[in-house]
């Protein structure tokens, strides 16, 4: 490909641009801004797999893992002698990793152009042309943020689905959690601003979105409204032509019996629920600063059920955690036994810097971590399995995805995700049917992390969201490829397995 530094004398080529993306979901979406920021500054996206050969390679970091310093400085390494090759070259560094590092990153990389924080993601264009004239590292982390993300510009990864971020920031204060520290306070969008911009992706064409939020349930506490979230829910369900809404990640503390009635009533809404466990043990609740125990969770996870039979449960869980005895880890093998979870993310713990839980007493060796694990996920395989074997001979809708079935090619089939977001594989119909078209298809086999629809397909209804797929990728060709670290986005997925804490930002 070309870059800046190939060019001919007087021949005026756009700058190529790729992001890299580690971590959260809140990551992605700021990912999406960033893109949409370079290509309003008139920069195009590298091709798929140019790794490093662009003109601008941005590092959109995380912070959760013990060696995410150690993994962003090998990946700026490998760049560092295709740079002294490439003097027109820039290297960027943002996220959480660059907003707790700071100076850090340059002293050891100094090849590095430009670090920016969590909150002053929109002087990314800025800082690059200010590196490039000072021919000298920019380095500017906000404490505080100078404008809420989804007032930027966007370049979105899905024509059919997307993230809304309704807050960002935490005020919680969980001590594996250094998501607070480096995100900030929470601070609320108006629901105007938000309704907004659900309003104007639905007229784009878009049928899905994902309220976003470090606690998504929180939402008003900034605003002083207790119901302000399921007001939203309900808001979100006047809006025609939206067809699905699903939320990520609430926090226990914070979900009220409002909200399942919201959930419950709203039709779009789907029935899904992701929320966060971290432990069944109420002594390692209180060690994680986790402000609910075991009954009141599984409290809610019944109440949900009473009003949305059909609701998929999901939750994330982290074996391990300093002081865990057998005794805390059986408490949570309960608590599994008892929710009946979908599926469940489940992590080992590790180490934090900068969290209060790094430095506490009583550090599990890994090998005991290591067998509690593997007990836990066999426990929940055999329960995922079991509760996707009760969606045998259900007849749902299933919202066609782009890239969601990896062997669809090989078994000529088509992937998406039901209304409770679990994944569908069914068989291919003779019509043309397009990422974002909704088909009803009948479940006819279950396996513990998908459904199969073996039989004929009994409806195709083609949709908005599909025309605008259509349109989208008849478009010019345009170089794709902003590299994420985590699944690509679509009718959004299961939170990926990342590290706890960002990756359930609650």
């Amino acid at each position: 490909m070309t870059s800046s530094s190939d060019r001919s004398p007087g021949v005026d080529v756009p700058k190529s641009y790729e992001v890299r993306t580690y971590g959260c979901q809140m990551n992605v979406h700021d990912s999406e801004r960033l893109s949409g920021l370079l290509e309003d500054a008139g920069y195009v996206r590298a091709p798929e797999g140019s790794d490093g050969d662009a003109d601008v390679v941005v590092f959109n970091t995380c912070a959760v893992r013990e060696n995410a310093d150690n993994k962003l400085y090998g990946n700026l390494g490998r760049l560092a002698p295709m740079k002294t090759k490439r003097p027109g070259m820039q290297i960027a560094v943002g996220g959480c990793l660059a907003q707790k590092d700071r100076d850090t990153i340059v002293s050891r990389a100094p090849w590095v152009d430009v670090v920016f924080g969590t909150h002053n993601i929109g002087k990314l264009p800025v800082l690059l042309e200010r590196a490039r004239i000072q021919e000298e590292a920019q380095v500017e982390i906000a404490e505080s943020l100078e404008a809420f993300p989804s007032t930027l510009p966007t370049r979105r990864e899905s024509a059919y689905a997307a993230w809304v971020s309704i807050s960002v920031g935490c005020n919680n204060t969980c001590t594996f959690c250094i998501v607070p520290a480096l995100r900030g306070k929470e601070e609320d969008r108006r629901p105007g601003d938000i309704l907004a911009e659900v309003e104007a992706l639905v007229a784009e064409g878009v049928s899905e979105i994902t309220l976003l939020g470090q606690n998504v349930n929180a939402y008003g506490s900034d605003l002083g409204d207790r119901e302000a979230f399921s007001k939203l829910l309900r808001a979100c369900g006047a809006i025609e032509g939206l067809e699905r809404v699903r939320f990520t990640s609430p926090h226990p503390r914070d979900f009220t019996d409002d909200v399942i009635a919201a959930m419950a009533e709203t039709p779009n809404v789907m029935p899904q629920l992701h929320m966060p466990m971290q432990s069944g043990s109420d002594t390692i609740l209180k060690a994680m600063r986790r402000s609910y125990r075991q009954e009141r969770f599984l409290g809610i996870i019944e109440k949900v059920r009473a009003a949305i039979p059909h609701a998929a449960i999901s939750t994330d869980i982290i074996v391990g955690f300093p002081g865990e005895t057998e005794e805390d880890f059986q408490q949570t093998m309960h608590a599994v036994r008892e929710a009946r979870f979908a599926n469940a993310f489940t992590f080992q713990y590790s180490k934090r810097p900068g969290t209060p839980a790094a430095d506490m007493e009583g550090q599990i060796p890994k090998e005991v971590v290591q067998e509690r694990y593997m007990r836990l996920v066999a426990l929940q395989e055999e329960i995922s399995w079991d509760e996707n074997k009760k969606q045998v001979g259900r007849t749902l809708e299933v919202m066609v995805a782009e890239g969601e079935g990896r062997k669809d090619g090989a078994t000529h089939r088509l992937s998406g995700r039901a209304p409770d977001n679990r994944l569908v594989h069914f068989t291919k119909p003779d019509q043309e049917v397009r990422p974002g078209d909704v088909v009803t298809v009948e479940i006819t086999y279950a396996a513990p992390h998908h459904l199969l629809a073996e039989g004929p397909t009994q409806s195709v209804r083609r949709t908005r969201s599909g025309d605008a797929w259509e349109k989208r990728n008849a478009a010019p060709a345009e170089p794709k490829g902003v590299l994420l670290g985590i699944p690509t986005l679509g009718v959004p997925a299961p939170l990926p397995v990342a590290a706890s804490g960002c990756a359930s930002p609650s």
